[in-house]
């Protein structure tokens, strides 16, 4: 998304040659082929790890930090080694959408009317606070000392990490669609309208009664 936004800022007038249906595919696929990698291996070891103090976890889904914590054997050293090997990737991400954002910052201070610099900081701040607030919340749940966890601040901290980014993601991105907000307005005027007469038809009957 960054480097979306990258395009659409600094080289608008090559948008739909730079990000076109190969280029999404290219970009697409080694984000999901990773993805799917990494979660494979994660699963294959944690699944293999024995458990000698119980099986319940003080969380919602089964994060690996909370598995960890349930472990009796030193093969979770693997799962240390491949955490390390998740962290490299989501530096590399983190690399580049820094430098993405970079590019975007500079190009916006150059654009010379404050309503063109409004309309574009509107564009990628909403992208930039769903990013930062999943990579702070993950770096918080996977990085911080055992001294500082605590069962409810991990259900938070996770929450915040696993569940509030994708939710807003769509919502972000969707309604900077015109289409969708005309449809959106459509659907709320409707629903007045039938609180309305709701109400209506019921004083109606109170009054009449």
């Amino acid at each position: 998304m960054s480097y979306d936004r990258y395009v659409a800022i600094c080289k608008p007038l090559h948008y739909g040659t730079l990000l076109g249906s190969r280029a999404c595919v290219h970009m697409a696929a080694p984000a999901w082929g990773t993805g799917f990698l990494n979660s494979l291996l994660h699963t294959a070891n944690t699944f293999s790890l024995p458990l000698c103090q119980g099986n319940a976890l003080d969380q919602f889904f089964c994060e690996i930090p909370q598995i960890l914590k349930l472990s009796c054997s030193d093969s979770y050293l693997r799962e240390v080694g491949l955490l390390l090997f998740s962290a490299c990737l989501t530096f590399g991400c983190f690399v580049f959408f820094v430098v993405s954002y970079v590019q975007i910052l500079r190009a916006v201070l150059r654009i010379p009317s404050e309503q063109g610099r409004h309309k574009a900081f509107s564009t990628c701040l909403p992208h930039l606070a769903v990013v930062s607030l999943f990579i702070s919340t993950g770096m918080v749940a996977y990085l911080k000392p055992p001294s500082v966890s605590s069962p409810s601040l991990d259900l938070v901290v996770a929450v915040l990490y696993s569940v509030v980014p994708p939710t807003l993601n769509p919502l972000i991105y969707s309604m900077r669609n015109q289409e969708i907000k005309d449809a959106l307005r459509k659907l709320i005027g409707r629903f007045m309208a039938a609180i309305d007469s709701h109400f209506s038809t019921n004083y109606s009957h109170c009054m009449t009664t």
